[in-house]
């Protein structure tokens, strides 16, 4: 055959590139069908749950202190007892999903939140209280990954599995704004107690739904866990989460010297917990560090914010929680259309979309005064930096979960997961820090400020060439 005969037949058999533009966007969309829609119901359900769960008790950590009688320096241990399980287990949990079962591990967290929620609402002293609440950490570590491991196995990637994501994501916002609204009604109508008790018959409508919809995931091959590997990133992320709440040198060096353990036992291992030709992966590596950053720099902004209306200006905290609320309505929203905006221009120009808007609208606040009449700018700015917010966050666990089969689809949740629990633990005592080195508090709250819109700017420019197509290829970010 002549090469102008093996071209024309080329140019039958492919239409020009406008054609096929058009035939793609001609096409139907991608179906969900009754069964997909009731397993997206529930793993969203649960997720939301745990989102709720994450911040119901921070509007009233004084109330659950004097209950159980622990002192006021022992409050914050509330929180952390259950952020360093949450963070320091998600990777190692979210490789168990894959190797034993992604329904057994999400099943078994639901099981373990039913009773650690029951032991919490039924503590008496500091040391039920603070296991209940480990425990409850023990159980998103191991609920999350493998529920969203579970979501991007049901959903093929592509355009569905970025608009589930991105439900997901307005779901989880949702979730904290909720938390923290409901956690402060309870308390008022009924008390502390409640805000425990109010996890269990959700969890339980899960434990009875969940095997009759969602079938158990298999890999082909029975792999071990690796043990050391499991060991060490779990203790070095321990360590270092650690050294950061209570300012612990010595913590720190050993979390850095076991996390270098964990990368030496990855190289050699013939089946790591983590292959590192993975986390070299550019979706993987800058994905994750994406979510560090955006889940280190905008709790950490709520929290300073929160700071600055109730101490600078004088809101109590329901009008504080009120005044949250109403820009929340937009991460919900940005959640619900991320998705939209992944097929259509690709997660790498949308995560960098959204964080420079994310840091963008903190800018403002860098130049908060005393006087009440500074809400006409935070409340916009507040709803402009949520809908960044949360379109990043979508963008960035489409990123970090693209391009990778599903029997590793739980190790790429787990990381996502680890990310994002580690940055919220770490992101208020590193900018609280930064705040405390100011004699005034408002001129602490603006230099914290700065540091955040400046760290997330000049992210943005290292993961925008971070994630450029390499060698002629494109990455696979940009979804039909």
């Amino acid at each position: 055959m002549s090469e102008d005969q093996i071209e024309r037949e080329t140019l039958i058999a492919a239409p020009p590139e406008r054609d096929r533009r058009l035939t793609t966007n001609t096409a139907s969309p991608p179906h969900i069908s009754g069964r997909q829609r009731l397993i997206l119901f529930v793993l969203l359900g649960a997720g939301f749950m745990l989102s709720v769960d994450f911040s119901i008790l921070n509007v009233a950590l004084p109330q659950v202190g004097a209950g159980v009688g622990l002192e006021l320096t022992g409050l914050p241990w509330i929180t952390s007892a259950y952020a360093l399980p949450a963070a320091g287990f998600a990777l190692v949990f979210g490789r168990m999903a894959d190797l034993f079962g992604r329904r057994r591990l999400f099943l078994s967290g639901m099981v373990l939140l039913t009773g650690a929620s029951l032991l919490g609402g039924f503590a008496s002293n500091p040391e039920m209280l603070l296991t209940a609440r480990a425990l409850q950490g023990f159980a998103t570590a191991m609920t999350i990954p493998a529920g969203l491991s579970l979501l991007t196995t049901t959903f093929a990637e592509g355009a569905i599995r970025d608009r589930v994501l991105g439900l997901n994501g307005a779901l989880l916002s949702a979730g904290f704004t909720v938390g923290a609204l409901v956690g402060g009604t309870l308390v008022s109508l009924l008390s502390w107690r409640a805000a425990f008790f109010i996890n269990v018959p959700v969890a339980v409508v899960i434990l009875l739904i969940t095997p009759a919809l969602i079938s158990e995931s298999r890999m082909p091959d029975r792999v071990r866990l690796d043990l050391p590997g499991a060991v060490t990133v779990t203790g070095g992320l321990l360590a270092v989460i650690y050294a950061i709440i209570e300012k612990n040198l010595p913590s720190a060096v050993v979390g850095v010297l076991l996390l270098t353990a964990f990368w030496m036992i990855e190289l050699r291992s013939p089946a790591p917990l983590a292959p590192v030709r993975i986390l070299r992966r550019p979706t993987v590596k800058w994905g994750n560090y994406a979510g560090l950053v955006i889940f280190t720099m905008e709790p950490a902004m709520i929290f300073l914010t929160t700071i600055y209306l109730q101490q600078t200006l004088g809101f109590s905290p329901l009008t504080t929680g009120l005044i949250f609320g109403v820009p929340g309505l937009a991460a919900v929203a940005a959640g619900v259309i991320a998705g939209r905006f992944i097929g259509r221009f690709g997660s790498r120009k949308v995560l960098t979309v959204g964080m420079s808007v994310q840091g963008l609208a903190t800018l403002p606040l860098v130049f908060l005064g005393a006087d009440r009449m500074w809400l006409a700018i935070l409340i916009p700015a507040l709803f402009i930096g949520f809908f960044g917010h949360v379109t990043s966050i979508v963008a960035y666990t489409v990123t970090g979960t693209s391009g990778l089969p599903n029997e590793e689809q739980g190790l790429a949740t787990g990381l996502t997961s680890m990310t994002q629990q580690v940055a919220i633990t770490i992101g208020i005592p590193v900018l609280s820090a930064v705040a405390a080195t100011q004699s005034v508090e408002l001129t602490g709250i603006h230099l914290a400020l700065s540091v955040n819109v400046a760290v997330t700017l000049i992210s943005v420019v290292f993961i925008w060439f971070g994630l450029r197509p390499r060698g002629g290829t494109p990455m696979p970010l940009k979804t039909p």
